[in-house]
């Protein structure tokens, strides 16, 4: 698993290079526009409803004693469950409607690793890439919560906080990671395919995810890179396994197959 994660880290190496070589910039306009309109309609309503939330919390405290304390540590508390929840919609969202922008670009990209221009790959239309990018993300949407938020509860835990927050990142990270996975999993594979591929590699998938989680962290930059890089480097990594197990040829990437030794 670890040195799974390693692999998914390391192919952001030289994603610049290639998305500059293949002329992919102009691809990630809308997804940027995207990214940057959803960030700024969930920071407003995170920063509205984070003192709301800290107060209700609050009410559970029903001593005099350390009420204050218990206050403040109430709208700290709040305002992370709103920046985790926030996190969550977030990516989802740009990832759902994202995805028929991001299909040309993982195909791009394929063409390029596998020398081959045309594929026999699943013919879909932009609405039903789109659909199939909100059936996905819906999915991921509902179970990440469903994970996520038992983790935050456990916040009010000393120590145990501390392996939480690690966990919370990692589940994160993993359904970060799957959603741009499956921009290229999409023409090779059905839905239940597509679910049982990234099981298959959640290392992988956790460490793009990774990656795409610390860029959200770097302010103004992170939702306009955040998205572009990640897709990028999920494409080179999805397409080199795919080559692995022998579902794709490997004709132009003898010498990346030969670097990555075996299928992760």
């Amino acid at each position: 698993m670890i040195n799974n994660i390693f692999r998914g880290i390391q192919a952001y190496s030289g994603v610049f290079k290639l998305m500059a070589s293949l002329k992919l910039w102009k691809y990630f306009f809308v997804p940027i526009l995207i990214s940057i309109l959803t960030a700024s309609l969930i920071g407003f309503s995170a920063y509205g409803l984070s003192d709301d939330i800290g107060r209700f919390i609050a009410k559970i405290w029903i001593w005099d004693w350390g009420k204050d304390s218990f206050t403040s540590f109430s709208s700290v508390l709040g305002g992370i469950m709103v920046l985790v929840i926030g996190l969550i919609v977030y990516k989802h969202i740009i990832m759902a409607f994202s995805a028929p922008f991001m299909s040309p670009v993982s195909e791009k990209i394929e063409a390029h690793l596998t020398g081959i221009q045309k594929h026999e790959h699943r013919k879909t239309s932009f609405q039903q890439q789109l659909w199939r990018g909100l059936r996905i993300n819906g999915r991921n949407l509902v179970k990440e919560l469903l994970i996520s938020i038992p983790l935050l509860l456990l916040k009010f835990i000393p120590v145990v906080n501390i392996f939480s927050t690690i966990l919370l990142f990692l589940v994160q990270a993993y359904y970060a990671g799957f959603g741009n996975m499956d921009y290229t999993l999409e023409r090779h594979f059905n839905y239940k395919e597509s679910l049982n591929f990234v099981k298959q590699h959640r290392g992988v998938a956790i460490g793009n995810g990774l990656v795409f989680m610390l860029f959200l962290f770097i302010p103004g930059i992170g939702i306009i890179l955040v998205l572009p890089l990640s897709v990028t480097a999920a494409s080179i990594k999805t397409v080199n396994l795919l080559q692995t197990e022998g579902l794709l040829p490997a004709a132009a990437s003898g010498k990346m197959l030969r670097k990555e030794g075996h299928s992760n």
